[in-house]
């Protein structure tokens, strides 16, 4: 009894060490993950088939010939398990854990319906598992005895009873490994007597954690793990390295690999010790600047709330000056109206002034009368006049004293300490949005470095949408310059804004800008150079996400050809992958002094008629461009072709004639734009083209969807054609 107490001390320091990273218990059945890091074989099941009952029993099935895995049948998981996984993973991506630019979440395979990649809670890194899932990781078979050791030394006066003895129990002494079983003295010896082969039995101390005493690949089944791939860092059988996934791999023997593991791990752990004292030291450190930090802290706090009182000091000194002000002005218009008010009503039959007129007139004295009417005559003459020429006294009106506090507003909202940084521009030249939202911004030059920022964004619609999508939603911290914002609805217009945060205190927000979203989801394709490809005048990148056309050499082979009337036709070139039903958006680039190109769309129902049909060379009429302006290329020629193209070149993009008035060249000349898209709608039988900047409609035609339908471009002379790249968010790579 004493001697497990005495382990409870040194054990309880490495409780920290573990508890799973999901669960935040202690692990069960840990599994090895390719970052190194270890999750419960439990959490890792809730994590990839959250929906899947019948993938649990399957994989539990595989798992059963495999000593290397867990072997129990773990339930699907509550959603309120799932909801508070989700809420500690984000907890600590908050608080400083390393992630990517954009989270990647958790993905769906395309060959398995099961989820075989998810973020390690430990690192962040995406964590592929392939398509056998969990029964290609190891059981951490270490860390489940220290698990089983700290668990029995927390127990402390729980102990391990015989497994054998009858009533009354004994306690254990030793564990069986081979029987898998825990005995006392007594029924040891009597289950591993002398000279049989039980006698050979490997036995420890008490446990009720039996691993096997091989550890098998989880590749191969039957086979003993026996090499050390130095590359994926993991134990291998001899049958990985000779046809499996490690066979160019660099292995080592599992001896020495052991070897050099342990001896690094011992002199690692002795530098720490020796380094205790200097740990301690630091760790004083620590304390005192924790000490410091709150202290400072509280005085910050503390001059910070002065100078608030101090500016609602001084603002109310101004509100009582100019509500005084007011009053007084108030105060006096209102005596000068009255007056005139009193003035006024002197005017009246029964005022004093009428009254007393009408007094005056009565006296008969001539010298009396004209002694006393003379100033009367004088007064009731100014008011005859003042009635003529209405004028009030003072003006109702208090515009003079309207107080104008926007300015001010803005200072205060802008109110912040010194040491934070001015607030981003994002850079609109480098923002784009196509599978998904790539947004780019800049610090100003003299701005104090950040921990990090913040994007906001919001989706604009007319004023009901906004009302109801008026809250802006923010990304996860982000520690460049730049990130990805997934999740944006198609055909869509979206305000970004971003600001930054130093110290826990943000800066105000950046000037908002205006992203148009694809008009339907993105088409991924490459060129295709197996249809209609001409390698002489065509030259493909490595990628095959670009195709030039290489003139030079063409037109000087065909100078004679030239002379006698002849003429280049056009070098087409078309997409590898076909598009049968709904809506589709694609994006690229033309290189600006490329001399023609045609863009849109084909159907392969026509390309094979197209493309192996003879037809007449020899005549300019061959080419239905051939630069005749008779309009005969948009009209007969287009109705046996294959193709549906507009025409870029020379810095302008062209809209075929047919669609617009008879002599109306104007309309049909247009800025060729930085980006070209094209939408093809293959239920609604059209086909659209975008400035793909803007995304606003230069032109839009039906098109005879009988077929497959794939991206076309046609080239002539000089020029090229770069496909717009996927947005990808930057993932980090394994150590």
């Amino acid at each position: 009894m004493s001697r497990r107490s005495s382990l409870l001390v040194p054990m309880k320091s490495i409780e920290r060490e573990l508890i799973c990273p999901i669960c935040q218990e202690l692990f069960t059945h840990p599994l090895i993950l390719p970052c190194q890091h270890s999750v419960c074989h439990k959490c890792v099941r809730e994590l990839l088939l959250p929906s899947h009952d019948d993938s649990i029993s399957t994989d539990a099935g595989s798992e059963s010939s495999n000593p290397g895995s867990p072997r129990a049948r773990v339930p699907s998981p509550s959603m309120e398990r799932l909801e508070r996984l989700v809420r500690s993973a984000s907890l600590r991506r908050s608080f400083g854990g390393r992630g990517s630019i954009s989270s990647p979440g958790w993905r769906r395979s395309s060959v398995t319906p099961r989820v075989t990649t998810f973020p390690c809670p430990g690192c962040q890194h995406d964590i592929d598992l392939g398509e056998r899932g969990i029964s290609m990781l190891f059981r951490n078979f270490t860390l489940e005895s220290i698990v089983e050791r700290y668990r029995q030394a927390a127990r402390a006066a729980v102990a391990i009873m015989c497994n054998v003895c009858k009533p009354p129990v004994q306690e254990a002494t030793k564990s069986c490994m081979d029987c898998k079983a825990s005995f006392c003295n007594e029924c040891f010896k009597m289950n591993h007597p002398w000279g049989t082969p039980k006698a050979q039995h490997e036995y420890v101390g008490p446990t009720t954690n039996f691993r096997p005493k091989v550890l098998m690949c989880p590749e191969h089944e039957m086979e003993k793990v026996n090499m050390y791939c130095e590359v994926c860092r993991r134990p291998v059988c001899h049958l990985c390295k000779l046809g499996g996934s490690h066979a160019n791999h660099r292995v080592t023997s599992m001896s020495s690999a052991y070897k050099i593991l342990k001896e690094k791990l011992s002199k690692s752990i002795h530098y720490l010790i020796s380094k205790e004292d200097q740990v301690r030291t630091q760790i004083s450190e620590l304390d005192v600047l924790i000490r410091h930090t709150e202290e400072n802290g509280q005085l910050a706090e503390r001059c910070a709330n002065e100078h608030f009182e101090h500016l609602f000091e001084t603002l109310q000194e101004r509100r009582t000056e100019m509500l005084r002000s007011i009053e007084q002005s108030r105060n006096l218009r209102v005596e000068r109206l009255r007056a005139q008010v009193e003035e006024y009503q002197g005017m009246l039959e029964n005022s004093g002034l009428v009254g007393y007129a009408q007094e005056v007139l009565k006296e008969t004295d001539q010298s009396c009368f004209v002694q006393t009417a003379k100033l009367l005559h004088v007064r009731i003459q100014k008011a005859t006049e003042s009635l003529k020429t209405f004028q009030p006294a003072a003006t109702p009106s208090f515009e003079e004293f309207v107080l104008d506090t926007s300015k001010e507003e803005i200072l205060l909202k802008e109110l912040s300490f010194s040491g934070v940084p001015e607030p981003p521009v994002i850079d609109l030249s480098r923002c784009c949005v196509y599978n998904e939202g790539l947004i780019h911004w800049r610090l100003s030059e003299d701005s104090l470095p950040t921990d990090h920022h913040i994007v906001e964004f919001r989706k604009l619609g007319s004023e009901e949408e906004e009302e109801q999508e008026s809250r802006w939603s923010a990304s996860e911290r982000v520690y460049g310059c730049s990130t990805v914002l997934s999740d944006l609805s198609s055909d869509s217009r979206y305000a970004f804004r971003v600001r930054s945060c130093r110290n826990g205190v943000f800066s105000p927000y950046s000037p908002e800008v205006t992203l148009h979203t694809p008009p339907a989801p993105v088409f991924g394709f490459l060129f295709n150079e197996k249809c209609g490809f001409s390698a002489e005048r065509l030259q493909l990148s490595k990628r095959r996400d670009s195709v030039e056309s290489v003139a030079g050499m063409s037109l000087l082979l065909s100078a004679e050809r030239v002379q006698t009337g002849s003429y280049i036709c056009l070098d087409y070139i078309i997409g590898d992958t076909g598009i049968s039903h709904g809506r589709h958006y694609w994006a690229f680039r033309v290189q600006p002094d490329s001399y023609m190109i045609k863009v849109g769309v084909a159907s392969d129902s026509k390309l094979t008629e197209w493309f192996h049909n003879p037809r007449d060379t020899s005549s300019p009429r061959y080419d239905h461009d051939s630069g005749h302006d008779s309009g005969s290329e948009d009209t007969c020629f287009e109705v046996s072709l294959p193709f549906t193209l507009v025409t870029v070149g020379m810095g302008r993009l062209f809209i075929p004639k047919a669609s617009t008035a008879a002599g109306d060249h104007s309309s049909r000349v247009l800025p060729m734009p930085q980006r070209i898209g094209v939408c093809l709608d293959y239920d609604a039988g059209r086909v659209f083209f975008y400035d793909a900047d803007s995304m606003r409609c230069l032109y839009e035609r039906a098109v005879d969807c009988s077929g497959t339908m794939f991206p076309a471009f046609g080239l002539l002379g000089g020029g090229a054609v770069h496909l717009e790249e996927f947005i990808t968010a930057k993932r980090l790579s394994y150590m």
